[in-house]
């Protein structure tokens, strides 16, 4: 163990110094790294390689437990202790989420719909219940704003649109991407905030006209829709808050691909026994 200490700091202090505070010889020391490395060590080495792999392409968002999910998935008998072990020794740390600050505008003479979804999220299969929400984008040339629609089956983002207005067109131009994808049959459950693009006329009529009906959250209850704040949290904590963006289609372009390269056939979601929202659709329709 202390001359894995050495070994470690020996970038930042001189050997000879590091096994004196330590107590161990310089000799024990380079005999110790000279050893043949043992067939653990080895078949960590190999491993590593691949968490190294499976990191960057996760663009340096996965904590071990997707890690080890995506290593068995490749074929590698690998628990989740060896692989939180291989990713703090290599200093690999998926990204943490945060708080962010809420756009809603509820302050308006619309009518209210009532909560229906009333916190239970779960469906038993695609296009019964859709959440949607909107949030921003911070760039050199001003904010951009993202609305999404997602699928609460699948947690998938099947529409979504972006613009530089809190605009009603924006919040409708994300569900007509998601009207055309989909098709969803009436009686589909439509959840949003009490925000005025979500209870504009135009905006229910786009519902009614789809046969869908509407549910609204509580005023101030950020819970009642806490499937599409987590969306937002996570692709800021793993995309936002990374990048400077100096323009708005510089960030668009950046969320495009996030959302239809890699969150939704990519993505492993703790909530979906770590599949992907693309490939839990796959598999729940077999």
């Amino acid at each position: 163990m202390r001359f894995q200490l050495v070994d470690r700091a020996k970038k930042d202090f001189p050997v000879h110094r590091l096994c004196r505070v330590l107590g161990v010889s310089q000799s024990g020391y380079f005999a110790w790294k000279d050893r043949p490395a043992s067939r653990r060590q080895r078949d960590d080495m190999v491993m590593l390689a691949h968490v190294r792999s499976a990191f960057a392409l996760s663009n340096g968002t996965y904590g071990s437990p997707r890690m080890t999910r995506e290593l068995q998935d490749d074929g590698f008998a690998i628990g989740r202790r060896r692989t939180a072990r291989l990713m703090r020794e290599n200093g690999l740390r998926g990204r943490q989420k945060r708080r962010f600050k809420r756009t809603t505008d509820s302050e308006h003479a619309w009518p209210i719909a009532p909560n229906i979804i009333d916190q239970d999220f779960t469906a038993a299969a695609p296009n019964q219940k859709w959440g949607v929400d909107i949030s921003y984008i911070w760039t050199r040339e001003g904010w951009l704003y993202l609305a999404v629609v997602i699928d609460l089956f699948s947690r998938r983002v099947v529409g979504w649109a972006v613009g530089d207005r809190l605009h009603r067109d924006l919040a409708l131009a994300a569900l007509r991407k998601a009207l055309v994808m989909r098709r969803p049959p009436e009686g589909l459950i439509h959840h949003s905030d009490r925000g005025s693009q979500y209870c504009s006329v135009e905006y229910q009529a786009e519902l009614r006209r789809h046969g869908i009906r509407i549910s609204m959250s509580g005023k101030g209850n950020c819970y009642d829709n806490a499937m599409v704040e987590t969306f937002f949290k996570t692709i800021k904590s793993e995309l936002v808050w990374r990048t400077v963006f100096y323009t708005r289609y510089e960030a668009a372009d950046a969320i495009a691909r996030y959302i239809d390269g890699f969150y939704n056939p990519v993505r492993r979601h703790s909530a979906l026994d770590y599949t992907s929202p693309s490939q839990f659709e796959r598999t729940a329709s077999r």
